[in-house]
């Protein structure tokens, strides 16, 4: 009895000290419940080192600890091992994704981390493969395509390792392709199922029985036929090994607007919606369709949480999110049952959810004007994870407060940009707009507390049983917080701007807290007069705190301000001078910028004279090939980067 105690007590030590799982567990509560590190000493948090990622692109992992080393990837899906109390390299792992596949995906060349399972390392890569690696040398396993590859598909998203099985999915929808999640032979590689989550066409033939009814929630008509749908599972999961449910989360129609894909109304099953399957057959159990009919971006790809809950007096098997939609759901995760559902930030395209479903207020209908709408298209809570303390039983929410101009004729509309802007504030509600991190009571339903951050974009939080919240932001600062009452604890200054959420684990009894810095993702051409990367080169770096640290060293300081390109003409005479605009903002704008906005990334806004003469031939090489680093005017990429 003694020695088995003992045995109990090292194993349960030893998992606090790792960070096994995207989500610390498959609950994904990103609670550390080690206290070395507590709200009583974490001033004194410092620098134990950093490793830098030799990028100035997004970085969004998060870091995988176990038994001493610490499984990262950059930018292009490069994978890093490296000693967790020192940052030596022990091995890298480059898949060599072609240069010209970033053309297929919305969000830059991101990647938000690996699953490691008996001395295996997964990783999904840009260009949609699936790789093995040994946990040891790096060396390559296997390898898998699960894209069709004549599609514009990439995958971001971190995989999990569920009974075996290694399961992921990906991105896409903006572009165009069909959603699904699919599971393979951990050992082997070898496909084990694969589950749509929209209907292929709307008479079939279906792969499987819920696409039947789905089917009878889209249009016989509209641009899904062409497009794919949408739906991509790129983001959040979750397991209950209990109840043997992997829940998943699913994106956005393609294209956004309802009108447009199914025009003939309908929810558009299962968009924007919460799957839960058999985990070993992929058989869906439930499902719940947070914003049906979607025509805003208000994907349920947002992390989600399982917690045991006492609501009304019972004991109930939670699963939380809070997706881009603005509302906080709380469901049983049993059979998707809804418990509760609040507004988390501003919300005027509903009023409330009544009978599981939204009730529309009409704002969010811009079938035949432009509307302002909050959310905007970046949600009140995007891809950055939030997390679940069970000591204090709130949520940590990285939220932002912003409304989003959709019109019926240009996808792309910000706020900055129309004319008529204040004429479209009119009887909206006043919202002081910015990034926050919000406490959120699950049960009651209500914010505890809440923090407005100096920027829009901010990073994702990990909590822990020291009574912490950690929290990086977009003006380069690492933030600790009083989990009970949000006093802000600990503002040190990294000179990088933070989107990804922090990790905890410990080493020969000493606590550290690591997190991945570097501007990026989603939101690069979005960026904040105040964001860190307006002074210093976004050089990414994974840095890792200990207490009694050192100095985080600044990058180096830029000698320019990153690019604010020339906005793109509004009104078009010329048909090349139209489609020009369109393949800018399909293929260039989300990284280096459009309407104004200010990028990290160099500007298109000028032309050498000595690339003037280059042919049509080259410029396409330089362009879908990667082959070239030149400065073209937009003008000079509207008339040549055509087919």
């Amino acid at each position: 009895m003694g020695i088995a105690f003992l045995l109990f007590v090292l194993c349960a030590q030893a998992l606090a000290d790792d960070w096994p799982l995207h989500g610390r567990t498959w609950s994904e509560q990103r609670f550390s419940p080690l206290t070395q590190i507590n709200h009583k000493n974490v001033s004194t948090l410092g620098l134990a080192w950093l490793f830098d990622m030799n990028t100035v692109r997004g970085l969004e992992a998060t870091p995988i600890v176990r038994n001493g080393v610490l499984f990262t990837t950059g930018t292009w899906s490069v994978v890093y091992a490296l000693d967790a109390k020192t940052g030596k390299l022990l091995w890298k792992h480059d898949p060599e994704v072609p240069r010209s596949w970033s053309r297929k995906g919305c969000c830059d060349v991101v990647n938000r981390g690996v699953a490691v399972w008996r001395e295996r390392v997964f990783l999904g890569t840009f260009d949609g493969r699936l790789i093995a690696l040994d946990a040891q040398t790096g060396k390559l396993l296997w390898e898998v395509n699960t894209i069709d590859r004549t599609k514009p598909a990439s995958i971001t998203g971190a995989p999990r390792v569920v009974n075996g099985k290694v399961i992921i999915g990906n991105g896409g929808a903006e572009f165009g392709v069909r959603g699904y999640v699919s599971a393979y032979d951990a050992l082997s590689g070898e496909p084990v199922w694969r589950i749509y989550t929209v209907p292929g066409s709307p008479d079939g033939p279906h792969e499987q029985p819920e696409l039947e009814m789905a089917a009878k929630t889209w249009s016989k008509t509209g641009e899904w036929l062409d497009t794919g749908g949408g739906g991509t599972v790129w983001d959040s999961m979750a397991f209950d090994p209990e109840l043997n449910l992997l829940y998943i989360g699913t994106g956005n129609g393609a294209p956004h607007a309802r009108h447009r894909r199914s025009p003939g109304g309908g929810d558009n099953l299962f968009l924007s919606s919460i799957l839960a399957l058999d985990a070993d057959s992929g058989q869906m159990k439930w499902h719940y369709q947070t914003t049906p009919g979607d025509s805003w971006d208000y994907t349920a790809t947002q992390h989600m949480i399982l917690a045991d809950l006492a609501i009304d007096g019972k004991e109930r098997k939670a699963l939380l999110q809070a997706p881009k939609n603005g509302f906080f759901y709380v469901l049983d995760r049993t059979d998707g049952e809804l418990l509760s559902a609040e507004k988390y930030v501003t919300v005027n395209w509903a009023s409330h959810i009544e009978n599981g479903r939204p009730v529309e207020t009409g704002q969010g209908d811009y079938s035949r004007e432009d509307k302002l709408v909050y959310p905007s298209e970046l949600g009140g809570h995007n891809w950055h994870p939030m997390s679940f303390n069970p000591d204090t039983g709130l949520v940590y929410i990285p939220a932002q407060e912003k409304g989003w101009v959709h019109s019926p004729d240009n996808f792309y509309l910000f706020d900055y940009n129309v004319p008529h802007i204040e004429q479209l504030r009119r009887n909206q509600p006043a919202v002081e707009e910015g990034g926050y991190l919000i406490a959120w009571d699950p049960v009651r339903q209500k914010s505890v507390w809440q923090v407005k951050n100096a920027t829009f974009i901010n990073g994702g939080t990990l909590t822990t049983a020291g009574r912490l919240v950690f929290q990086g932001t977009e003006d380069g600062y690492f933030n600790a917080y009083d989990a009970l009452t949000g006093a802000r604890l600990l503002h040190l200054y990294a000179g990088t701007v933070i989107m990804a959420p922090p990790v905890s684990y410990a080493i020969d009894g000493e606590q550290y807290i690591a997190v991945m810095a570097g501007f990026g993702g989603a939101t690069l051409f979005m960026l904040d007069d105040a964001a860190a990367a307006m002074k210093y080169k976004n050089s990414g770096r994974l840095l890792v705190f200990k207490l009694d640290g050192t100095n985080v060293p600044l990058p180096p300081v830029i000698t320019a301000s990153p690019s604010s390109p020339a906005p793109i003409m509004q009104k078009q005479g010329d048909e090349r001078i139209h489609q020009g605009e369109k393949l800018y903002v399909r293929f260039c704008g989300s990284c280096h910028g459009m309407f104004g906005s200010k990028s990290i990334l160099p500007g298109l806004a000028g032309m050498r004279p000595e690339i003037k003469g280059t042919s049509k031939n080259a410029i396409r090489g330089i362009f879908r090939d990667g082959n070239g680093k030149v400065r073209f005017s937009v003008s000079f990429i509207f008339n040549h980067l055509r087919d």
